[in-house]
């Protein structure tokens, strides 16, 4: 789709400001229905659509991402421009500075269409968590687009976008990407800057592309893996380019299996995930089964450990720095804790509570020390299995998309939607979701595709020859009417 689009504008086929403009038309049309978007920022696409023509007249060439519009998940920095995390507490926050994925972005004249829905502060598995009310899956409004990162999901797989950044602390850039029937990547804990994303749990959280296609999320992720040191976990990325890595021959390659990841799998999601083994079996890989015990552990941990760091992260939101303040307190005391309980919602609340308590004296150890020993035996576990294999392959989500309701009514299953996806977190591996197939109501279901660590090319290859032989599940009509 990049590549495409990049084409028509070097080609002059189109102008980047009809480009632009039919974008931002789509949004003003579809917008109301998927809810992706919570703030449009059409000044900000057309004169950067400006900045592009006047360099496509000049006979300048284009860099593969400039004049391509893009969104932006809520809780990435954006100088100037109202950044929420889609809470009440941050209604009106606008940023001081850039993110440095963004500023990386902006340099180089991509077209901001807005920021996107999300879960508040990232924590849901739905998008309905946020103050704005949730984002819609493009194939059935009747459904969640997924989370956190669901406002991108549901613009890029609604044709609002051509392609997007969002944030995955536990899944929520597969997890949603799988949903919404397209191509999710969570890369290594490091290899993006997480300067100027607003936290949810530190040692989790990383930046990611949300693109139609395995080549467009090669090209993003390209576009923002560099060293930042801003960010000092920042390492950048590590090798050649990953789009130059693409299309190489994936025969001999080793695909584990774990049976584990397949416990508790829906039936039809099993099924569309067995076809695609079946596929990579009939391009040449090697398929090599191993058990994975520690799994069973990883769904605990991950929520003791990212509800710790959110309890600590979200203590600046107290209502004297920046944000929601309460009308009416008798004093310091009484006005924090009136600004945290109105500004905010119902799901980060319970997930400071959770982290308050394993961090509370009495219980630090019993929980908190308990799983930062677990999440060590989780990392030696996924080494090992690296040992014997170059590609973990795994459903996404154990299910389709859920109906709009149904997170709030039931919060504990909903956490269950992330039980394949947070070891990834929890070791700071590389995965990327990619559409495998579709349920009985026409619902996408995804796969996921996880690497060792700085291994971005060698699962975004096996991604890549998997659409191209499957391409009976991949839709070539991506992207407004031109």
């Amino acid at each position: 789709m990049i590549a495409k689009l990049h084409s028509m504008l070097q080609n002059k086929e189109i102008s980047c400001t009809e480009l632009t403009q039919a974008y931002l038309t789509a949004i003003e049309k579809e917008n109301p229905a998927l809810n992706a978007y919570v703030t449009a920022t059409p000044e900000t696409a057309l004169a950067a659509a400006q900045t592009v023509d006047r360099k496509i007249a000049d006979g300048e060439s284009l860099g593969l991402l400039e004049g391509i519009p893009m969104t932006l998940k809520d809780n990435i920095s954006t100088e100037g421009i109202r950044t929420t995390c889609c809470s009440k507490i941050l209604e009106d926050y606008v940023p001081i500075y850039d993110a440095t994925v963004w500023k990386l972005l902006k340099q180089q004249n991509v077209v901001l269409l807005g920021k996107t829905n999300m879960d508040e502060f990232a924590m849901g598995s739905s998008c309905e968590t946020s103050y704005f009310g949730g984002a819609k899956n493009p194939h059935n409004v009747g459904h969640v687009a997924g989370g956190s990162s669901g406002g991108v999901a549901s613009a890029v797989g609604g044709n609002l976008a051509v392609y997007g950044l969002g944030s995955d602390t536990g899944g929520s850039i597969r997890q949603p990407a799988s949903f919404c029937g397209i191509v999710g990547l969570k890369p290594t804990y490091g290899a993006v800057s997480r300067f100027g994303l607003i936290a949810y749990a530190s040692s989790f959280d990383q930046i990611g592309p949300i693109t139609t296609n395995v080549e467009d999320t090669a090209m993003v992720f390209d576009a923002i893996a560099a060293y930042d040191t801003m960010d000092s976990t920042s390492q950048g990325r590590k090798g050649e380019p990953v789009c130059r890595t693409l299309k190489n021959d994936i025969r001999g390659m080793k695909i584990g299996i774990a049976k584990e990841y397949f416990d508790g799998v829906r039936d039809d999601v099993r099924k569309s995930v067995e076809q695609a083994i079946e596929v990579y079996r009939s391009l040449g890989a090697e398929i090599v089964s191993f058990d994975l015990p520690a799994l069973k552990y990883a769904l605990p941990v991950y929520y003791i450990l990212a509800c710790a760091e959110a309890s600590s992260n979200l203590g600046r939101y107290d209502g004297i720095r920046y944000g929601y303040k309460a009308e009416s307190y008798f004093d310091v005391n009484d006005m924090m804790k009136k600004t945290r309980s109105n500004g905010f919602g119902e799901e980060v609340k319970r997930r400071i509570l959770l982290g308050t308590y394993v961090l509370s004296s009495g219980y630090y150890d019993a929980y908190y020390k308990k799983a930062q020993n677990l999440r060590g035996t989780i990392v030696n576990a996924f080494k090992n299995a690296f040992e014997s294999c170059d590609v973990i392959l795994a459903p996404t989500v154990p299910m389709t998309a859920f109906e709009n309701g149904h997170a709030v009514s039931d919060p504990v299953e909903t956490y269950l939607t992330d039980i394949c996806t947070v070891p990834v977190n929890i070791c700071g591996l590389p995965a990327v979701s990619v559409p495998c197939g579709f349920d009985d109501k026409g619902l996408p279901i995804g796969m996921q595709l996880i690497g060792n660590s700085f291994r971005e090319s060698t699962i975004l290859n096996a991604a890549w020859q998997y659409e191209k032989a499957a391409s009976a599940y991949r839709s070539a009509d991506f992207g407004v009417k031109l």
